[in-house]
């Protein structure tokens, strides 16, 4: 599998896209420099991203159950599709808090090619049941209590052992089964390409090496099942070029912004093109997301203000800023109140309820 750049490169077709691309992109991270609200718009811009990265796979996760799942509050068992995005989620975030290039040095390309944070292997950390103990009243077969003892201690040998491999990115790597991973896939091969493509790139500017990037990725599928990981793999090369020293570009977010036949077709310019058009939009959306959200934070500012300074409401505006959506449950954990005194705090900010049902609501910014 090899990936080629055409020779000579279309100059004269790249340079107008490219250079809006370069400008939107300058001017949010220019914006987010400075801004207060950093933290929260990346906290948002987030969870929108991961459920992007699975809907241009073709299927749906609603924002709202990825939140509640995130904060480990479900209304209902989460589906296939709601784990991926979760792990989608956790990807990005590990990403966002690494150095610039991590993620696509050798090291982070190791960790990030199996499953994130052990995501879809939760059976891998359960710990066995341990057999039931008869004998309530003292009276029981000891040999038994021993057993379940024992049982019991080695599954937490195993779960410690596991999180120490996880943290230290060490350890035996996990063969995949051939049932859901084809073995001539030739991941190594397709990976080393990707990476190959992406080297030949180094002298072009930011934005258009990320493109071809992520053109490549979609072209050469080096990871089954991983998809989604090439924008974000993209998006570490603009912080690691200095495009985007505030911020991790949403590529999957501003992606979805285009039609699918404009960058899924045979001819590598027009798939260009698309990207760098989508690269903008995306920027445009981010800056005009972020103003909206400051003018919310300053209206609601001034709702507390004159506020005792133990009042719990400065804090909710911060949270509300940072989750696109926030439910009862979730105020109370965060902020450590209780359930009716969030449905109070609530009240008095003047929150907006998105749901439009009487329960399991949750409240919000646009």
């Amino acid at each position: 599998m090899v990936y080629r750049l055409p020779e000579p490169l279309p100059w004269a077709a790249l340079a107008p896209p490219l250079a809006a691309a370069e400008d939107a992109l300058a001017r949010l991270d220019e914006r987010l420099a400075t801004s207060p609200i950093r933290q929260g718009w990346g906290a948002r811009t987030a969870f929108a991203d991961a459920c992007a990265s699975l809907a241009l796979q073709g299927d749906l996760v609603l924002l709202e159950d990825l939140v509640l799942h995130d904060a480990g509050r479900d209304r209902h068992a989460p589906s296939q599709e709601l784990t991926r995005a979760h792990a989608v989620l956790r990807t990005r975030r590990r990403i966002a808090a690494a150095e610039p290039g991590w993620a696509t040095s050798p090291a982070g390309l190791a960790a990030l090619s199996e499953d994130p944070d052990g995501a879809g292997d939760q059976d891998a950390v359960s710990m066995p049941a341990a057999p039931p103990i008869d004998g309530a009243d003292g009276e029981g077969d000891l040999a038994d209590v021993d057993e379940a003892f024992s049982a019991e201690l080695a599954g937490i040998d195993a779960l410690i052992a596991r999180s120490s491999r996880l943290l230290a990115d060490t350890g035996p790597v996990r063969e995949k089964s051939p049932l859901l991973y084809d073995p001539a896939w030739g991941e190594s091969d397709r990976l080393a390409a990707w990476r190959h493509a992406v080297a030949d790139t180094r002298v072009l500017p930011p934005v258009l090496a990320t493109t071809i990037a992520v053109d490549a990725w979609t072209a050469l599928e080096p990871l089954q099942h991983r998809a989604w990981l090439g924008p974000l793999l993209a998006a570490d090369l603009l912080r690691a070029r200095d495009k985007a020293r505030h911020h991790l570009p949403a590529l999957a977010s501003a992606l979805r912004r285009v039609p699918r036949d404009r960058w899924l077709v045979r001819d590598p310019l027009t798939r260009w093109l698309a990207v760098l058009g989508a690269v903008a939009a995306g920027a445009e959306q981010g800056m005009r997301d972020h103003d909206r959200w400051m003018l919310a934070r300053e209206v609601l500012q001034e709702k507390v203000r004159g506020r005792r300074g133990s009042s719990s409401l400065p804090r909710l505006i911060d949270l509300v800023l940072a989750r696109p959506l926030v439910s009862t449950t979730t105020i109370a954990d965060e902020l450590g109140v209780t359930p009716r005194a969030a449905q109070t705090l609530v009240a008095e900010l003047g929150l907006r309820e998105l749901t439009g049902r009487e329960r399991y609501r949750a409240w919000g910014i646009l």
